[in-house]
C-alpha cells in the first residue's frame, strides 16, 4: 500500500511543483514592488489563495479512494477558494481585515499541511516537505497575529517571505515525486517475467 499511494501521489507532482511556483512568484512580486497598494496585495492574495485552493481541491478529488486522507486536501482547497473569493469580491473590506484573513488562512492551511504530512508519512516519502511547507504557513500566520502592529509594509514584507518558504518546500515536494513518477514508469516498462 505504501508504494502504490507514493506512486500515485507521484503521478500528480506537477501540481505540487505548480502550487509551490505560484506561491513563490506571489512572494517574490510582493517583495520586488511591496508599495503596489494595500488593495493590488488584496487582488494578489485573492489569485494566489484561489489557484492554491483549486489545485489542492482537485489534488485531493483525484486521490479520493487511493489515500485515507484525501479529504484533508479537498477542505484545505475549499478554505483556500473562499479566502480568495472574500479577498476578490470585497477588496476594501478584505483590505481592512488582510491581517487576519491572511493569518487566519495560513494558520489552517498549515495545520492540515502539517497533519496531512503527519498521516503521509507511512505511505509516501519526502513527506517531510509537506510538513515544512505546513509548519512554515503557520509560523507566517502566529507571527502576523503576535505583530499586528508592525504596518503594512511588514505584513507585505512577512506574507513574501512566507509565500516563498511554503513555495519552496511545495516545489522540493513536487521535484521529488517527479524523481519517483519516472521510476515508477521504468520500472513499470520492464519486463520482469523474462528475467
Amino acid at each position: 500500500m505504501q508504494m502504490a499511494a507514493t506512486v500515485e501521489m507521484a503521478r500528480w507532482w506537477w501540481a505540487f511543483v505548480l502550487r509551490g511556483g505560484i506561491a513563490v512568484a506571489f512572494g517574490v512580486i510582493a517583495l520586488v514592488w511591496p508599495d503596489l497598494g494595500l488593495l493590488t496585495l488584496v487582488a494578489l492574495f485573492g489569485f494566489w489563495a484561489l489557484l492554491e485552493g483549486m489545485t489542492s481541491f482537485l489534488d485531493g478529488l483525484r486521490s479520493r479512494g487511493r489515500i485515507r486522507s484525501w479529504w484533508v486536501a479537498v477542505l484545505e482547497g475549499a478554505i483556500s477558494i473562499a479566502a480568495g473569493v472574500l479577498a476578490l469580491l470585497f477588496p476594501p473590506f478584505a483590505a481592512e481585515i488582510l491581517l487576519i484573513l491572511v493569518a487566519a488562512w495560513a494558520v489552517l492551511i498549515g495545520v492540515f499541511q502539517v497533519y496531512s504530512a503527519i498521516r503521509l508519512r507511512d505511505e509516501i516519502r519526502g513527506e517531510f516537505w509537506l510538513g515544512l511547507a505546513g509548519a512554515a504557513a503557520i509560523l507566517l500566520g502566529i507571527s502576523m497575529v503576535i505583530f499586528p502592529s508592525a504596518g503594512v509594509l511588514s505584513l507585505v514584507w512577512l506574507m513574501a517571505a512566507g509565500a516563498i518558504a511554503f513555495g519552496a518546500f511545495l516545489v522540493i515536494l513536487g521535484w521529488r515525486l517527479r524523481r519517483i513518477n519516472e521510476l515508477a514508469k521504468r520500472d513499470a516498462a520492464t519486463d520482469y517475467s523474462r528475467a
